[in-house]
């Protein structure tokens, strides 16, 4: 049996339709609802779905107020606050293409970002890098000023257009700008059985911050699809202390990435979580020992999902198909999947293979910004598979064991990092000589980005360096001097060689 699986067709958008309409649209039934809940020790800020709805509502008029047209692009340079979703959803139903981005980015790599895209205006927050020279500054102060603005009306056009763009980072080594379509939202809800078993009576928490887009579409925006309550940590809140938090506040599905899993585990041997469902994880792979510990310690399973930038989650387990032992989960129903060969065709089943997804599936991206020609690279000749470039086997039942990454992308604390930015960074630190950035595995729960150099710089000189031209979850963790490189045959970086003959790790197994 070949590596392919296709469910029916997902039915299809409205012909006019605008995504933060359809996140809203249970707002006026769900008026005085509760719809957010930033929760800390001391209690919690609550927002309703009332007055959500005239947040976003009246920011997309401000932001048309403000001398902005559908279709500009804004870029968003905010902390972890609700006005960033707030920020998100406005300049989406006034028309306009929100560009969040990672507070932790440094001023050169934002402004390079910001170069590819010309935002018309930058939403910026207190203390946070921005781009040179922007055209036009809004302030968190001025989004506040929007939100009692008169409501904007929804700007309803074609699923197909334009929504929004997330950044990722791309194997040529530059960042690169997603371009997603409205629709993109309306995919989401195979997310809702598929991966979630998410229901209007769920309290769904996210311990990641809002400026994060898995926070962002999994912790806030899904919930609020269905009429359930989100939940998001107060800026400050120790990871040891979200046990306490899940149970006072009644959370009955939390989401996080494995290391934070890896954290509260650290501290809590026992997690007394009467009303826990069960757990939700993505970013990287979960490993075999954290989901173990986690259920030993909770009694609860976690659920884990695989996607990417351009296509979101479309792998996943869920409480009514968990995955078998060893796999990651199954193709969501809708999805239309296949595992392929170099060739572009599908391999048997049990093969290893590039993990792809049909061009006609509602969650894939417009394309990258700019940069058209690297996104028709991603697909077959034919034009019918998006590669994602994840190596996959699918078993007989259809069920996906993920292999690793074909080009080498490291993973840091659920963010991909290319090895190729890195690099283009920290080779500009005088005497570091030849450098090479490689995702470490130190332990069966735990991997870093490690740089190896073959210069006399010392690891304070190559750290202050990192800290200085890199976001820190793209900072290396540890440093080693190499008299040279692994290349091979054709003079490239061999990282495998490399990350198998690390000093630390050589021989242990633990690198693989």
């Amino acid at each position: 049996m070949l590596s392919i699986h296709q469910s029916p067709a997902f039915a299809p958008p409205p012909a006019a339709f605008n995504m933060a309409a359809h996140v809203l649209a249970h707002a006026d039934r769900l008026s005085d609802r509760s719809a957010l809940q930033i929760v800390g020790p001391s209690g919690a800020e609550r927002w309703s779905f009332g007055r959500l709805a005239a947040a976003v509502r009246g920011t997309g008029a401000g932001l048309l107020k403000a001398g902005l047209v559908p279709g500009d692009r804004v870029l968003l340079r905010l902390g972890n606050t609700p006005e960033f979703p707030v920020a998100f959803l406005g300049a989406i139903a006034a028309g306009l293409v929100p560009v969040p981005t990672s507070p932790q980015l440094t001023g050169e790599e934002i402004t390079k970002m910001a170069a590819q895209i010309s935002p018309a205006a930058v939403v910026a927050g207190e203390g946070i890098s921005l781009p040179d020279n922007p055209r036009m500054i809004l302030t968190e102060t001025d989004l506040r000023g929007f939100e009692a603005l008169p409501p904007c009306d929804y700007q309803m056009v074609s699923p197909d257009r334009l929504a929004y763009i997330v950044f990722t980072s791309g194997t040529s080594g530059s960042a690169r700008a997603v371009c997603h379509a409205h629709r993109a939202i309306w995919a989401r809800q195979m997310m809702h059985d598929g991966w979630y078993g998410l229901s209007s009576s769920d309290r769904l928490l996210h311990a990641g911050a809002f400026n994060w887009t898995y926070t962002l579409g999994t912790g806030l925006m899904d919930p609020w699809t269905v009429g359930a309550t989100a939940l998001i940590p107060a800026p400050g809140v120790d990871p040891a202390m979200l046990p306490l938090l899940l149970r006072r506040f009644d959370v009955t599905i939390f989401a996080a990435v494995p290391g934070v899993y890896r954290q509260l585990l650290k501290h809590h041997q026992t997690l007394n979580l009467p009303r826990l469902r069960h757990g939700l994880s993505a970013g990287e792979a979960l490993p075999a020992l954290t989901r173990r510990h986690w259920t030993d310690a909770s009694g609860t399973p976690i659920f884990e999902a695989l996607g990417m930038s351009e296509c979101s989650t479309f792998i996943s387990s869920c409480p009514m198909h968990p995955a078998p032992e060893g796999t990651m989960g199954w193709p969501q129903a809708g999805r239309h999947v296949a595992v392929l060969s170099p060739e572009g065709v599908p391999v048997p089943r049990g093969e290893p293979g590039d993990l792809s997804v049909h061009c006609t599936d509602p969650g894939l991206f417009l394309g990258y910004w700019g940069a058209e020609a690297e996104a028709r690279a991603k697909f077959t000749p034919d034009g019918q598979w998006f590669r994602t470039g994840d190596i996959v086997t699918m078993t007989e039942a259809g069920a996906i064991t993920y292999q690793g990454r074909v080009d080498d992308m490291m993973n840091a604390g659920g963010f991909r990092v290319s090895p190729l930015e890195v690099e283009a960074a920290m080779v500009t630190c005088p005497d570091a000589g030849e450098v090479a950035a490689v995702e470490l595995r130190i332990s069966e729960e735990t991997s870093l980005v490690a740089l190896a150099h073959t210069g006399s710089a010392s690891e304070e000189a190559l750290s202050t360096h990192a800290a200085a031209h890199l976001a820190r979850y793209k900072q290396p963790r540890i440093y080693r001097q190499f008299p040279a490189l692994p290349r091979n045959r054709n003079g490239k970086i061999d990282r495998k060689t490399l990350r198998n003959t690390w000093p630390e790790l050589a021989g242990s197994g633990a690198s693989q």
